[in-house]
């Protein structure tokens, strides 16, 4: 994940700033380069192919037992640092699991940016993890009660359009625009609201 630019990050801001102006709702951002390092993924398969390296020496050579052992080792400790580098790893980890993960730190930071606590309950996370293609949209109950799940996975549908098309910035400010919308509809601005969630775009540090 690139950093995000001053220009970026104020164009997510303002979109914020102007979906909250029409709801009494709460809009929050948040990207990760990746919700999750893996490491043990690559252990895994290392070691899973050093296991198998003595078979065809076994059956096939006349190879002391020593040798076949080094030759193993060896494998290992190859395997072990190249799949340390962060695209083959990742490739190794299964979609399902990634996904899950991804998930798990969107509902993490739902709690940790404490959409839970906004008054009627009408908090909304934007979440991305691009090392794992994902976004999520996650409302609290306050807006489950009145609005479909099917409209979030509208809007995350075509959050995921836009990052297939490395358009990040307009891919979220149009989720934002989106969220903002079902928000007013549903949540319109009272006669005192308090601005009780950050306006700017959150980035995490990757793991």
């Amino acid at each position: 994940m690139q950093p995000f630019t001053l220009e970026e990050k104020e164009a997510i801001s303002e979109a914020i700033t102007r979906a909250e102006a029409k709801t009494s709702g709460e809009i929050v951002v948040v990207v990760t380069r990746a919700s999750e390092g893996y490491r043990s993924f690559a252990i895994l398969w290392a070691a899973l192919i050093a296991l198998a390296v003595p078979l065809p020496f076994i059956w096939a050579t006349q190879w002391p037992i020593e040798y076949v052992y080094l030759l193993q080792l060896v494998v290992f400790l190859v395997c072990l640092v190249l799949f340390q580098w962060e695209p083959i790893r990742f490739a190794l980890v299964p979609k399902g699991i990634k996904h899950a993960r991804a998930h798990q730190k969107a509902v993490e930071q739902f709690l940790a940016q404490s959409l839970h606590t906004t008054k009627g309950r009408t908090g909304v996370l934007i979440f991305v993890s691009f090392a794992e293609h994902y976004a999520e949209v996650i409302a609290d109950d306050g807006i489950y009660r009145k609005v479909s799940p099917t409209m979030w996975e509208d809007v995350v549908g075509e959050l995921t359009n836009h990052l297939g098309e490395g358009s990040r910035t307009e891919g979220l400010t149009r989720a934002v625009e989106r969220c903002g919308k079902i928000l007013a509809k549903h949540f319109p601005p009272g006669r005192i609201d308090a601005n009780e969630m950050p306006n700017h775009l959150i980035v995490l540090d990757g793991p």
